[in-house]
C-alpha cells in the first residue's frame, strides 16, 4: 500500500534553509566571510555609551565611478573579518585592510570589501578591520584605530596556522586615513598601545609589508613636511609599496616625505606617482591611470615572493 507523503510548512521551510545553508557554505570555491569580535569586551578606554552604527551616507554625496559608498560611522565594537581565496589559489599570504574615512567614518565598500574580494582573486587572505570612528574626545585621531589594528594583527597571526596562511606572511593595506593607521602600525614598534588581555596580544603586532594608497596625515606641513612625529621609521619598518597623484588634495607630499625617510632608514620601498586622479578612488577603474595601481601592488608583491604558494598553505 502507498501513503501519500505530507510535509507541514515547518519542514518544507526548514529543509530550505537548510539547502540553502549548504548552498552558500562555499561560494565560488570560496568560503563565507567570517567575522570577529577584536575585545573580548568593551574596547578599551572607550566611552560607555556611542551612538548607533550606521552608514552615513547622504543622496547628495557624490558618486565614485558611477557607483555610491557607504560612509559607515560611529563604530564602537570594531571587528576583524576574514575574507579567503579559493583554495586553489591561496598563496598562504595575508593582508589586513584598513578603510580610509578622516578617522571620522569608514569607506568600508570602495576601500574595504570591494579590496577584500580583489585580495582573494590574487589567492590572498583579506582581513577588513572595522576600527572605531570617530575621533574621540581627549585622544590622538589614531589612539583608539590604533588599538584595534595591533590587536587585529596578533588576532591573525594567532590564527593563522589554523586558517592556512602564514605567520610570517601578514602585510596590511590602508587607505588615506587607514594609510596613517598602516603607517602608525608598521612604524610604533611591536609594543603595544594598550595592556594586554589574552594569548593574541603575545604575538608581534608589526605587519610583514606595507602598502600606502593615497594615504594622509604622513608629513606635516608647518614642519617643511617631516615626517609625523607620530610615525618612528627605523630599519625595521617593513617593505613598503606607496601610491598617489600629484593633484591630490592630501597633497602629494605625504609620499615624498615618507618615501625620503624610507629611503634614509635603507627600508626597501616602491613609490608610483601620477599626474592626475585625486583622492578617493580605491580600486574602481577610471580612465585615470593611477587606478591601475592594483596591478602595480600586484607585480610588486609578485616579486618578493608573497604571491607564490607558501609550503605552509593548505591545499
Amino acid at each position: 500500500m502507498k501513503f501519500p507523503l505530507r510535509f507541514g510548512a515547518g519542514f518544507l521551510l526548514g529543509w530550505m534553509a537548510l539547502a540553502c545553508l549548504c548552498h552558500n557554505s562555499v561560494v565560488g570555491g570560496r568560503l563565507p566571510p567570517q567575522t570577529l569580535r577584536l575585545w573580548p569586551g568593551k574596547a578599551p578606554g572607550d566611552p560607555e555609551a556611542m551612538p548607533a552604527e550606521r552608514d552615513t551616507t547622504k543622496p547628495t554625496y557624490a558618486l565614485i565611478a558611477g557607483k555610491r559608498v557607504i560612509r559607515t560611522g560611529y563604530v564602537s565594537e570594531p571587528t576583524l573579518t576574514l575574507y579567503r581565496p579559493k583554495k586553489s589559489k591561496d598563496t598562504g599570504t595575508s593582508v589586513l585592510v584598513c578603510p580610509g574615512g578622516g578617522y571620522h567614518i569608514l569607506a568600508l565598500d570602495l576601500e574595504g570589501t570591494e579590496v577584500c574580494d580583489w585580495l582573494n582573486s590574487i589567492g590572498v587572505t583579506a582581513g577588513l578591520l572595522k576600527y572605531r570612528v570617530p575621533r574621540r574626545d581627549g585622544q590622538e585621531k589614531h589612539g583608539p584605530p590604533l588599538q584595534d589594528a595591533q590587536r587585529a594583527m596578533g588576532l591573525l597571526r594567532e590564527k593563522a596556522r589554523s586558517l592556512g596562511f602564514q605567520p610570517d606572511r601578514i602585510g596590511v593595506l590602508g587607505f588615506s586615513a587607514g594609510g596613517h593607521l598602516a603607517a602608525a602600525l608598521s612604524t610604533r614598534g611591536s609594543e603595544r598601545t594598550y595592556a594586554r588581555i589574552d594569548a593574541a596580544d603575545t604575538f608581534d603586532c608589526r605587519p610583514n609589508f606595507t602598502v600606502l594608497v593615497y594615504p594622509g596625515y604622513l608629513t606635516s606641513k608647518e614642519h617643511n613636511d617631516r615626517v609625523s612625529s607620530d610615525l618612528l621609521i627605523s630599519s625595521d619598518t617593513p617593505p613598503t609599496f606607496l601610491v598617489m597623484s600629484q593633484d591630490d588634495p592630501v597633497r602629494v607630499e605625504n609620499v615624498l616625505g615618507y618615501a625620503t625617510a624610507l629611503q634614509q632608514a635603507k627600508v626597501p620601498f616602491e613609490l608610483h606617482l601620477y599626474p592626475t586622479g585625486g583622492h578617493g578612488y580605491g580600486l574602481r577603474r577610471t580612465a585615470e591611470p593611477v587606478t591601475t595601481w592594483p596591478d602595480r601592488v600586484t607585480d610588486w608583491m609578485r616579486a618578493n615572493g608573497w604571491l607564490k604558494r607558501s609550503s605552509g598553505s593548505k591545499p
